[in-house]
């Protein structure tokens, strides 16, 4: 017996021929799928503390169940004594079964922990159907552990999807589950 993730049979099943209907695809091949998500952690004190780089790709590790690689600097930047090639981020893509596990506990279960949470900004597509969205803390996810964390970091999601315009994109995204602001 195969394990498919939950969301991902909802695509199958209710999300594309939604979005058949409402586009008016002639093919099922034509409708917007998920490609892949991006996740970048951007560690702005990494110049100073090297065990923060490990740290982060450590949590980074435990939320998305994959390994988190070290992103390092492309230029030298004096001002912020920084040198190329130091570490200065983590990051991990994600495809398949993984990413839609990540998108099934990001929607279902960490963005309602968020504060004052009203729904996630509806004016960052790229204008070729990717969406970014940015997350301030990284306590949110339920893998953390509060009282092991040292520094409040945040992070970057890109969802990289086919479609051609940001309203294929966007309908795409909402009849998946994303919760956009109205």
């Amino acid at each position: 017996m195969k394990y498919t993730a939950r969301l991902k049979t909802k695509y199958q099943q209710d999300v594309v021929p939604a979005l058949m209907s409402q586009f008016s695809y002639s093919s099922v091949m034509q409708v917007p799928r998920l490609v892949k998500i991006c996740i970048n952690q951007g560690i702005g004190d990494a110049s100073g503390d090297k065990k923060l780089i490990d740290v982060a790709a450590n949590d980074l590790t435990t939320i998305v169940g994959q390994k988190a690689v070290p992103t390092r600097a492309k230029t030298s930047v004096s001002n912020f004594k920084l040198r190329e090639g130091m570490p200065i981020g983590v990051r991990v893509t994600l495809r398949g079964e993984r990413m839609w596990e990540f998108l099934d506990r990001l929607i279902s279960i960490s963005l309602p922990r968020v504060r004052d949470f009203r729904g996630v900004n509806d004016k960052s597509f790229d204008g070729r159907g990717n969406y970014t969205m940015g997350i301030t803390e990284q306590i949110i996810f339920p893998e953390i552990d509060i009282e092991k964390v040292n520094k409040i970091m945040g992070m970057d999601i890109t969802m990289v999807t086919t479609a051609q315009t940001d309203a294929e994109a966007f309908a795409l995204l909402k009849e998946i589950g994303i919760p956009f602001k109205k």
